[in-house]
């Protein structure tokens, strides 16, 4: 039968990279055969040595292709290349952070002798691979995301079944081809490219898995934890209209920077990317002059190029929503302080609004595009409380020389993670990083999807 082939394209001109070939449901279903036979056989587990080997000649094969890779992410996610760079830097770090991790990484003793009838007895845990993982992946980090969910199963001894984002598939077919040169047998790590949309949901609902690693939309990874089968464990990971607080104590010469980081990188494709902004009423005037001034200086174009800040948007229909999003918040009365009209198919000038309708989309829906809103406060709880009033909740900034000020927006800001004078989208591979509420479920980062990845196992010893 001949394969039904996937073409994937730039996303900056939609120009064609390649075509790559789609699996079947009989495909799905020889992947998860191999996955659960090499499980299930206990004595083939590769030894913990044998899994810091693999990951360790990962890192070492990864990091003489990384201007390959970080060209492709840049080719196929448009991220610009400078970034690109830095994402390719990451994965490799993560690489040999699930082998680094392992050394801490075991059970724990459980007391016995506390009461009459746990005397003489000896009782400790340890940690065991839990079963085949499936991992569904985005298009926003396509190298890192997938070390991210692929790196702690080969760290712990889960075969794996990953699939890539359909836009940006050649980022996880390298990084799996390099895998399996590094040494690791293909049944512990497989790619997946399913024909049609119904085959990843049946990846993941699939009664042979153990563990689901969702990255992507609320809506298909909320609708795809309702469906897991009976026992399957899960972590998603969705997105947030993040806030940053600006309080007037805030020094102007050292917060534009980060907060354009934070709204503009990857034209604001990440899920932690700063969208709401509210700005002590005393410096909003002053703060809007600077952050317009630096929006409008941003390098918008091709992401292949070392020049370029702002790159395209994954999808043509992507670029129509945020330019449709735009012009719904106008036309309820906010103001477009600069930006916002269309460069190309995929390109989007970055934009400033100010005030938009606490209705509109750019005020409650995450927007992933290059577009932040601005509002004044005159009273810290306040803008406390508006940060805090959408159903979504991931990380968040303050930004305040006045220590208390910081502290306080700190201790009362929903959110799993709280920056001090830096952007919401800070991160590092072995940070936790969750959504709250409707943005997420369970803990990532490397060394806690290892967590996830394992199950404790209590082992008693009677002594006599």
């Amino acid at each position: 039968m001949t394969p039904t082939m996937l073409s994937v394209v730039q996303a900056y001109d939609r120009a064609k990279i390649a075509e790559v070939a789609t699996d079947d449901a009989a495909a799905l279903e020889r992947k998860l055969q191999l996955a659960v036979r090499v499980f299930a056989d206990r004595d083939g587990w590769l030894k913990p040595h044998q899994r810091v080997a693999v990951l360790r000649r990962l890192a070492g094969l990864m990091e003489g292709r990384r201007d390959h890779l970080a060209l492709q992410i840049a080719r196929e996610g448009g991220k610009p290349l400078p970034d690109a760079l830095v994402e390719t830097d990451r994965a490799i770090d993560g690489v040999r952070n699930a082998a680094e991790a392992l050394r801490d990484f075991g059970g724990r003793e459980i007391p016995m002798g506390l009461s009459a009838a746990s005397e003489d007895r000896w009782a400790f845990t340890t940690r065991e691979p839990i079963g085949v993982v499936a991992a569904i992946s985005a298009f926003n980090h396509p190298l890192n995301l997938i070390v991210h969910q692929v790196a702690p199963a080969i760290a712990t001894g889960c075969p794996v079944i990953v699939k890539p984002a359909s836009a940006t598939p050649l980022s996880c077919l390298d990084f799996v081809a390099m895998v399996h040169e590094a040494g690791l047998p293909e049944p512990w790590c497989q790619s997946f490219l399913p024909r049609e949309i119904a085959l990843a949901e049946a990846l993941a609902t699939d009664a042979r898995v153990a563990f689901l690693s969702f990255i992507g939309s609320a809506r298909v990874g909320w609708g795809l934890h309702a469906k897991l089968a009976p026992g399957t464990r899960s972590a998603l990971e969705h997105g947030g209209v993040a806030p940053a607080i600006v309080d007037r104590s805030a020094d102007l010469d050292e917060v534009i920077e980060p907060i354009v980081k934070g709204g503009y990188y990857h034209a604001g494709q990440v899920c932690v990317s700063t969208q709401r902004i509210y700005v002590h009423r005393d410096i909003a005037d002053d703060f809007t002059q600077r952050l317009v001034a630096r929006v409008e200086a941003l390098r918008t174009g091709d992401p292949t190029q070392a020049e370029t800040e702002v790159g395209p948007l994954i999808q043509p229909r992507e670029a129509d929503r945020v330019e449709d999003w735009i012009a719904e918040a106008t036309s309820g009365g906010a103001v477009l302080a600069t930006g916002g009209e269309r460069l190309s198919e995929t390109t989007l000038r970055p934009a400033v609004l100010l005030d938009p309708a606490p209705e509109a989309k750019l005020s409650r829906l995450e927007v992933f595009g290059p577009a932040v809103a601005v509002w004044r406060h005159d009273d810290l709880d306040d803008a406390v409380r508006r940060a805090n009033a959408l159903p979504t909740a991931f990380q968040a900034s303050v930004f305040a020389r006045d220590i208390g000020v910081a502290m306080r927006a700190a201790d009362r800001l929903d959110a799993s993670a709280v920056m001090i004078n830096d952007p919401t989208a800070f991160r590092v591979d072995w940070m936790p990083f969750a959504g709250r509420r409707e943005s997420g479920y369970g803990t990532g980062g490397i060394p806690f999807t290892m967590r996830d990845m394992t199950q404790e196992k209590m082992i008693l010893m009677r002594k006599r």
